[in-house]
């Protein structure tokens, strides 16, 4: 299988130092690597070297090196390399002495060297000598020399299936196997200068890590993440990060991950993770007697977790344990494991990643909240009357209950107003002064419409909002019980408001926070407000066999009313039937559902603003437009037009209805689906309309490379034409006269301006050879 150099559209970067920098739109037209492809790359030769598993693989330049394993027999010290390149495999230069045969190992790059740390070496098949090690060893790639490091003073226990990285010129080493019991403790080394280079034991804080093996670390965002991996007899799959600079752990809840949305992948240990990007990427392992193949991806920025679908083309991977993975550019490359049946891989596969720039909706509606600029409602709270503002077009997209509210009292003010203009006139007609009627006020001098609350007290409510703007809530902080019993406020307000995705966050996030501290507080506010299915978790909670006695023991426990009490007690001597519902959990809408529907019609009649395209209006809402564009936003603010009515154009240049379309979609909720044409359009629109980054352009660039076809490449010619994409113009002539007979076909041949006709028929002239102009003249 030949295998040659391909690439990603690439993602492209703003220069805002050049105000022309939009207008030229560099096209590269393949070949390309489909985004999310997996591809089988010619597997290792035997005569290079054997099939194996437990070995480490890291990337250098344009290689992949692979030390150690074992073969199911042996264990192994051989150094083998991949160029990606070329695909093709040998076995690489190496002088002096390499490590001892081993498995379970780690291995790194650092500057122009690998580093070998420690690992499981002997003779495994006569079961003899076999023990862990703490060496460590140094290969240079530009001289193949092998040199171990003495090093001085105390040394980290012997180990193997730990976790090693590199971090700010310095070595970490992480948890592992001494032969006896698992480990969490760090180790730090500088690999910076070897004669003066010493171990030292770092003192962790924060929520450790249970002591683990078999697991992978990565680097992302100058932190470290581990992810699932062996802890005695329990496996877990929880996700952890260590902040470098204050050696402090800390737990990524997952409570925020809905039922629907992706759950974290299931517990598992002898797999793979690498960081790209803003994200790590989980591969195989054994989870629960399975050895499963799908790719999991870890977004950092949003603390959420997906399945990668492969492309339609992909050649997958079987599922593996103890194999090893690299990154190198935009690429991941995994090699060898155990797959069925025990048996050893020798495969190499190659995984094509995306790297489009993040998804900043709900960022951008979070800081509308935050900011409050341009505000239109005013929520009054609960006996104290206390005021939260907001946005109508956000509460009335998310909300349905608040939506009720809102139009009741616009009604009123409508009314009102009706009634003042009435006796306005009446005064007027009298000789009395006179005022400007509502309907001539300028734009952005309307009163705030107030909208009055009882059912709410200022802070649930406002977290309550922070949710209908960003889809999320702050985690309560562990251990603190005000926190949570806010939680189970905003709780009650989403069962009033029927806000069902908030009603299943509040109750994961308070179960997941209830512990032998809060518990009976917790229980006592779900008494008090009623709240049956968080009482029945705490109810549960304290009759664990585990908690019961410590529960019971509490001061706490001796000032809980007495029909609590009795509950607890009847309990725990009686504890009733488990019901199993098979009923559906409704997790209701999210932000961009909500966003989706609002504007294909669902906030029609909350339009504030008028929009112009070549003259024809399109009604749209000033929030959402001000928190996505930077555009908007100065223009609202500043210079905001009486008639409230807005020509809008990318440039010099009027986009087609239908670009026009796609940039409304991507503005409200971020979507990036659009015919390739609508992306010529839109390519200059993020830096014009000054979007949070140019996730929208990297889009319209790929697609443009990616996907003009003989049916779209008319429109696509039209589009490049209009826009002055001169080499998007000339690679569509180019496929038009060498698929001309498919196009001639095509009825939008005949809807084409004059101009492009005639530019059709000069590339065909001198596409044309003289012999072919030979030929057709001889049969005049």
């Amino acid at each position: 299988m030949s295998c040659k150099s391909t690439k990603v559209a690439p993602s492209v970067d703003f220069d805002h130092s050049c105000s022309d920098s939009v207008e030229y739109l560099t096209l590269n037209f393949g070949p390309f690597e489909t985004v999310h492809r997996w591809r089988r790359l010619p597997p290792c030769d035997e005569f290079v070297g054997a099939r194996r598993s437990k070995h480490t693989v890291v990337a250098y330049r344009d290689a992949i090196y692979v030390f150690g394993g074992d073969n199911g027999k042996n264990m192994l010290n051989d150094l083998l390399r991949f160029d990606v390149k070329d695909c093709s495999w040998c076995r690489a230069f190496t002088t002096g002495t390499p490590p001892a045969p081993r498995y379970h190992h780690s291995a790194v790059v650092y500057g122009s060297s690998m580093f070998v740390f420690g690992g499981y070496t002997g003779d495994i098949y006569s079961n003899s000598n076999l023990k862990n090690k703490n060496d460590l060893f140094e290969y240079k790639f530009a001289t193949g020399q092998w040199t171990e490091w003495k090093v001085e003073g105390s040394l980290p226990v012997a180990r193997s299936a730990h976790g090693a990285t590199v971090y700010s010129d310095k070595l970490w080493i992480f948890a592992g196997y001494d032969g006896n019991a698992r480990l969490n403790d760090m180790w730090t080394i500088s690999l910076q200068d070897r004669e003066h280079a010493c171990w030292e034991e770092i003192d962790q804080s924060g929520e450790i890590p249970p002591s683990c093996c078999n697991f992978p670390v990565a680097v992302c965002r100058d932190k470290m993440f581990v992810f699932s991996g062996q802890s005695g007899a329990k496996i877990t799959n929880n996700l952890f990060q260590f902040e470098f600079q204050g050696h402090m752990w800390t737990r990524i809840p997952t409570e925020h991950l809905l039922r629907g949305s992706p759950p974290p992948p299931q517990r598992r240990y002898g797999h793979t993770m690498v960081a790209f990007d803003r994200h790590l990427y989980v591969f195989g392992g054994a989870a629960d007697n399975t050895l499963p193949n799908e790719l999991h991806c870890y977004d950092v920025d949003s603390q959420t977790w997906e399945v990668i679908q492969p492309s339609h083309d992909s050649e997958m991977p079987s599922g593996r344990l103890f194999h090893a993975a690299a990154v190198i550019l935009d690429a991941m490359y995994i090699f060898g494991g155990t797959v069925d049946n025990n048996v050893r891989s020798g495969e190499m596969y190659r995984f094509q990643f995306s790297c489009y720039p993040k998804c900043t909706l709900h960022e951008d509606y979070g800081k509308l909240w935050e900011n409050r600029q341009f505000c239109d409602v005013e929520f009054i709270l609960g006996e104290s009357e206390e005021r939260v503002l907001g946005h109508i077009a956000i509460v009335t997209a998310r909300c349905q209950w608040l939506r009720k509210k809102i139009l009741q009292a616009r009604d009123r003010q409508r009314q009102k107003t009706k009634q003042e203009s009435s006796e306005e006139r009446d005064e007027g007609a009298a000789g009395g002064p006179r005022d400007m009627p509502a309907g001539n006020r300028p734009s952005g001098t309307q009163p705030l419409l107030e909208v009055a609350i009882r059912e709410a007290e200022a802070q649930p409510f406002e977290v309550l909002m922070q949710f209908l703007y960003t889809d999320k809530i702050q985690y309560p902080r562990r251990g603190h019980v005000q926190d949570v019993l806010l939680i189970m406020d905003v709780y009650k307000l989403a069962l009033s408001f029927k806000l069902s995705r908030l009603e299943q966050l509040c109750v994961q996030y308070i179960e997941a926070s209830v512990d032998l501290q809060n518990v009976l507080s917790v229980c006592e506010n779900a008494n008090k407000l009623q709240l049956d299915q968080l009482k029945e978790h705490c109810l549960n909670f304290v009759v664990k066999e585990s908690h019961f006695n410590q529960v019971i023991m509490t001061k706490e426990f001796e000032h809980l009313s007495t029909p609590l009490i009795v509950e607890i007690v009847r309990r725990k001597q009686q504890p009733p039937p488990r019901v199993y519902s098979d009923q559906p959990v409704d997790i209701g809408t999210s932000l961009v559902q909500d966003m989706k529907a609002y504007l294909e019609g669902g906030g029609f009649e909350f339009c504030d603003i008028i929009l112009l395209l070549d003259g024809h209006p399109r009604p749209a809402h000033k929030a959402i437009l001000a928190a996505r564009s930077s555009y908007f936003e100065a223009m609202f603010r500043s210079f905001m037009p009486v008639d409230g009515q807005v020509n809008i154009s990318i440039g010099e240049m009027v986009p087609s209805k239908q670009a026009f379309e796609s940039m409304l979609r991507y503005i409200y909720y971020g979507d990036v689906n659009m015919p390739p044409e609508d992306s010529l359009y839109l390519f200059a629109a993020p830096y014009y309309y000054g979007f949070s980054n140019n996730r929208l352009q990297a889009y319209c660039k790929q697609n443009l490379e990616m996907n003009v076809t003989v049916e779209n490449v008319l429109q696509i010619l039209e589009a490049a034409d209009k826009t002055q994409a001169l080499d998007m113009k000339k690679h569509c002539l180019h496929i038009i006269v060498h698929q001309f007979i498919k196009v001639s076909k095509l009825p939008n041949l005949r809807s084409l301006s004059q101009l492009l006709l005639l530019d059709i028929i000069e590339s065909l002239a001198t596409h044309i050879s003289d012999k072919q102009c030979a030929e057709m003249g001889s049969d005049i």
